[in-house]
Parts: structure tokens; sequence; C-alpha cells
């Protein structure tokens, strides 16, 4: 009988310790989350978890600091990465991540060896000990009573943890948001959970191997190039939210609608409509699309996380086929290189230098892309070698909404009203205007670059295009377009390439709109290079589909493409 107090009692102890240090976790997990609504998702899913290990074990101590700690650790490893890496945690990091560079990053910081081998010392003796002192529920039971509680409860909670992440189901307002909130506002943990519905990588539809070789294998004999080594230099520059206004009805007869960046002159080679995959944002993705040469929605929900979850994954890009042909090739980023992944990304797509921001000795995301241009060439004079090609990539950001944080009195005289009738319920003429004054300093850089690169001797090509159109809030979306009928659909996805050389060579051809995906065989071509039989299946699917990826309309063809170059060539595995 003393006995059997004293155990109870040191099991009180046990679980009166568990239950504080519960809530201390429960309080630096839940409460930096900013919105009540969030705290409260969390909660919920830390119960639900709470309530599967008591079920599973009987020992609420156990359950209780178990649960309480993954949590904890979640949020302290939420902390790390967007301190030391400055980007957000994502499930799919303890797949990639964590297989692709967590010892190349814990090198950096040798002090979190330390914290990791205490965690990995200390936790599991604090739930040895919680185990061992602490007194199991329903230990009187008869067994099998017992076991059907144990089942059915951890089943219940198990449900009720599954409800809490569906995106219809008592959180669908968390789930109800746009990409960038849920890769970059401060709801660590709500992300990282929501995201879980969302990174799933699906292939598409493929026919057999039979029909794929049947169509597409005369490509796997690449054609030869078209113009001789020395090949030239490549410049490509990301506008970033860049389109022409001049297709907006709003800007019919303005002036300052009109800038000579989206004009062809005796360089141009090719220009048109480019159709993007993403809208208002998500600029990783068309990243994604120009280095490998497919768009990301044909990935299923998961494309959208492409940095992260198909970069490591794809083993044939427009960077790496530069390298085996010679090529150095170095990308010129606005943000800490880090960003979304993107150091890693980078080095999956090809490139062998990235270069940040505080690299650059630039402040990131205020650069202007005058200072991007002039970062470039620095970058370019330091690495250029004779005899060898540079592919440089730029990615711009003077263009990143909002653009409407300035009131219209603050812009410059000429940009102040430069539209008419946008002022209306659903029309921006802020926004538009201080995208209109932008666009100018761009257009300004953009004709510098062209004088560094293309006013020379040494051959080379020259490529900008939009990634996609700024939202403007949301406010861009019912302003009217000048658009012919077949690209109406595509609307909300239309921005520019532009492409050049300072060598004579044949013209482009010319589609009514351009996928992203298709502008890596556009370089090839404008650059005379020989493509590999990858990009040689890729020139031929644009060729046949008329510009269009996975809105072509023959899609038994595009199931066959699909089945050789995942299936065949693996292009992506």
């Amino acid at each position: 009988m003393v006995w059997f107090s004293v155990r109870f009692m040191r099991s009180g102890v046990v679980r009166a310790v568990a239950v504080l240090a519960f809530a201390a976790c429960a309080w630096a997990t839940v409460w930096p989350e900013p919105e009540p609504l969030q705290k409260l998702f969390v909660l919920a899913l830390m119960l639900c978890v709470t309530g599967v290990l008591l079920c599973a074990s009987l020992r609420p101590a156990f359950s209780l600091l178990l649960a309480g700690g993954l949590f904890f650790g979640l949020r302290f490893i939420s902390d790390l990465k967007e301190a030391y890496l400055e980007t957000a945690l994502m499930p799919a990091d303890f797949v990639y991540y964590a297989r692709s560079s967590l010892l190349a990053t814990l090198r950096h910081y040798p002090h979190l060896y330390l914290l990791g081998a205490g965690v990995l010392l200390l936790v599991p003796l604090l739930l040895v000990l919680a185990w061992k002192l602490d007194r199991p529920l329903l230990a009187r039971r008869p067994g099998r009573g017992r076991t059907a509680w144990r089942i059915g409860g951890a089943l219940l909670c198990a449900v009720a943890f599954r409800a809490c992440l569906l995106p219809a189901g008592p959180f669908a307002a968390l789930h109800d948001r746009n990409v960038w909130d849920k890769l970059s506002d401060d709801a660590q943990l709500t992300n990282f959970f929501v995201n879980l519905n969302d990174d799933g990588v699906t292939m598409p539809a493929m026919s057999d191997d039979a029909t794929a070789l049947r169509q597409w294998g005369a490509t796997a004999q690449a054609p030869s190039a078209t113009r001789p080594p020395p090949y030239p230099d490549i410049v490509q520059v990301l506008e970033e939210s860049t389109f022409d206004p001049a297709i907006f009805a709003a800007c019919d007869g303005v002036p300052g609608c009109r800038f000579a960046m989206f004009q062809p002159d005796a360089r141009t080679r090719g220009t048109g409509m480019l159709r993007t995959h993403t809208f208002g944002g998500g600029t990783w993705v068309s990243e994604f699309a120009v280095h490998t040469g497919l768009p990301q929605d044909i990935f299923g929900p998961g494309g959208m996380y492409a940095p992260f979850v198909l970069a490591p994954h794809v083993h044939d890009t427009l960077p790496n086929l530069l390298r085996r042909l010679g090529y150095l090739t170095i990308a010129i980023y606005p943000t800490n290189g880090a960003f979304l992944n993107g150091r890693d990304a980078y080095r999956a797509y090809g490139f062998d230098h990235l270069y940040g921001a505080g690299e650059l000795g630039l402040d990131e995301w205020e650069e202007t892309d005058a200072q991007m241009f002039a970062a470039a060439r620095r970058a370019y004079d330091k690495l250029k070698k004779p005899g060898q090609p540079v592919f440089v990539m730029i990615l711009t950001i003077n263009q990143h909404g909002p653009h409407d944080d300035n009131p219209m009195e603050k812009l410059p005289a000429p940009w102040r009203g430069m539209v008419q009738g946008l002022s209306g319920k659903g029309e921006s003429a802020l926004d538009f205007d201080t995208y209109l004054w932008r666009l100018h300093d761009s257009d300004v850089a953009m004709q510098g670059l062209e004088r560094d690169f293309l006013d020379r001797d040494q051959p080379t090509v020259l490529v900008h295009f939009g990634d996609h159109q700024p939202s403007f809030e949301g406010l861009i979306r019912p302003l009217e377009r000048r658009l012919p009928p077949e690209l109406r659909p595509q609307r909300d996805f239309l921005t520019y390439y532009m492409i050049k050389s300072n060598f004579a060579g044949p013209p482009l051809p010319t589609y009514p709109s351009l996928d992203i995906a298709f502008l890596p065989t556009m370089v090839l071509q404008a650059a005379g290079l020989p493509p590999d039989p990858y990009f040689s299946a890729a020139t031929a699917l644009r060729e046949r589909c008329q510009g269009r990826f996975d809105d072509c309309p023959d899609k038994p063809l595009l199931a066959s493409y699909y089945a050789w170059v995942f299936g065949r060539l693996h292009v992506y595995e």
C-alpha cells in the first residue's frame, strides 16, 4: 500500500512537471504565430498529436513531453533556418534539404554540432525517465477493453489531426492563401503544416514507350551547331513583375506607356508575348522554367515549390548543357543567395557561381536594375577568361510590389496621372503610374546593359523577359487589354520576351505567345549552339505545338513527349 502511494505521488509529480513543460512548449510554439486563427490551428495540432501519443502509450507525462518537444523542436528548427538561411522551413526540407545540404550548412556553424549532440543525448534521457516514472492509465482495466480504448482513441485523434489539415476543413481560411504568403510570412508553423498538402509532386500522364519512341526517336540525333566555336556569351535578364503596358487599353495614345526595351531593332532576333505560369508572384517557378525547359504546373501542386522539391531531381538544364559546351555559368541574385533555397536550387540547375546581394555589396530587395547590371558586369569582368564563353543570369527586383506604397504626389512629375480613367472601384491609377515610373528606370538601365554587352566585338546574345505580371493587390485583373481572341484566356499570364545579338543570324520563329519553358530552346537557337537530345525534343515540341506547352491542343503528342523526356531521357527522377 505504501509502495502504491509512493508510486502514485511520484506519477503526480512527474505529470505536473510534464504539464508545465507542455505549457511552456505550447507558449513558445503557438504564441509566435501572428493571427489568432493560426495560434488555434497550431494548438489544435499539438493537442491531436498529444492525444495520439497518450492513447498509444497510456502515459500522460511521456505523451505531453514528447508532443510538446516535437512541436518545440519544429519551431526551433524553423527559427534556426530562418536565422541562418533566411528562408522558411518546408516539409520537403526533411527529405531534400537534409539529404543535400544539411552537413554542408553545419560545417559553417560548428556550434550547431554541439547543440545537436546535446539534444540527441538529453531528450531521449528525459523521455525514458518520464516513461519509467509515470504510472500508465487504465492499468486495472482488462486487456481487451484497454486495447479498444487505445485503438479507438488514437484513431479519433489521428482523424482530427487530418481534418485540421484538409483545405476544406475547419481551418480552410489558412489554406486559402497565395503561395507567396505560405512561403514568406511570419506564420512559420502554420505555413509548415499547410504546405503538407501542397508540396506533393505528381508526374503528368504519359504514353507508352513505343509511342514515345515513334514520335520523338528522331530527336535523339540532335542537330549540330549552326555557329562554330568560340561560342557567344549569353546574358539573360529576368525582369521581375514586368510586362509591356502597351497591351492595356488605358495606355492607348499615352507616350509614357512606350518603352524602348519592348521595341525590336536591327539587333532583334526574336520578340513577342511570353506565356508564364504564375501571376502576381512566384518568380521562383519562372526561374525553374527558364533553366529546365519545364513548366512547374505539370508536376501538380508541389510544382509551386520548385526550388525545394523539383530542382534537386532535374538532370538536364540549359546551364548544365552550356557547361558541357565549355561555358562558365554565373547567377546574379537580388536577395540573399539562400532565399527560398536559391543557392541549392541554382547549384542543381548547373550554375558555377551565384552572387547574392550581400556578396555584391548591395542592399537586398532595394536594388535598381542599373545596380544589378553594374554588379553583373563586375562579376563578368572578374571571371571572364580568354576563349571561354560566359552565361550570365541576372534577376532584377525593381518592379517587385507593392506599387502603392507611396502616395501619388511623391511620384516624379511626369508620372503623376500618366494613365487616366483608372480611379474607379477595382482599378488603380497609383499602381499603374508607379509601375510606369519604375519601368522607365529599367528601360534606361537596359539601354546601358545593351551598350556594355552588345556594343563590342565579343559575340553576345542578350535576352530579357518578364517573369509574371504584378497583381497591383489584385487590381490589375479587371483592366482591359488589347489582345487577339486566342490570347484572351491567357490574359493574366502574358508578359514579354526580347532576344538580341550583336552578330548576324536568321530571325527566330514567332508564335501568338511563347511558353516560358521554351525560352531555353530559343536562346540556344539564337546563339547557334548544338542542343542535346532533350532540348532537341523540346524544340520539336515547340514547333509542333506552335509555342504552347501544357496547353498544347494535341494531348496525345504531349503525353508521348512526357514519356520520352521522363521515361527515356530521365530528365526528372
